[in-house]
């Protein structure tokens, strides 16, 4: 990785890709039940929230081995919002479907595998 190409973590099309996927998980989890609020409403929310808040923080660290730590960390918060939306969508909450949110989170976790892909920590 090499900072003074891209510029700034908000230049990364994965870091873009997952700000919209935080925006998507919001607006699915505002209809779900509301004693759902602080159960999986909750996590949801957080797991998204926390995929490009740790691109960024490892981004700033302006050290390639924390870059790929927090990548991790974001790959792993993404597999969480994964399964949590599995379980909305088992307990038939929010919309018929999430097809653009699971689409969305699919091309995400590519994209983290791909950066961390052979890289060690």
């Amino acid at each position: 990785m090499n900072n003074e190409k891209t510029g700034s973590y908000q230049d990364l099309i994965v870091w873009q890709k997952a700000m919209d996927l935080v925006v998507g998980v919001y607006e699915i989890t505002k209809d779900f039940p509301t004693d759902e609020r602080y159960g999986i409403v909750s996590q949801m929310r957080r797991s998204a929230v926390s995929i490009p808040s740790n691109i960024a923080e490892g981004y700033r660290r302006k050290s390639e081995v924390d870059f790929q730590r927090f990548l991790r960390i974001a790959y792993g918060s993404a597999s969480e919002l994964e399964t949590q939306l599995l379980i909305a969508q088992r307990l038939r909450y929010g919309p018929a479907s999430f097809a653009r949110t699971d689409a969305l989170l699919e091309e995400i976790l590519k994209m983290l595998n791909k950066m961390t892909e052979g890289k060690s920590s």
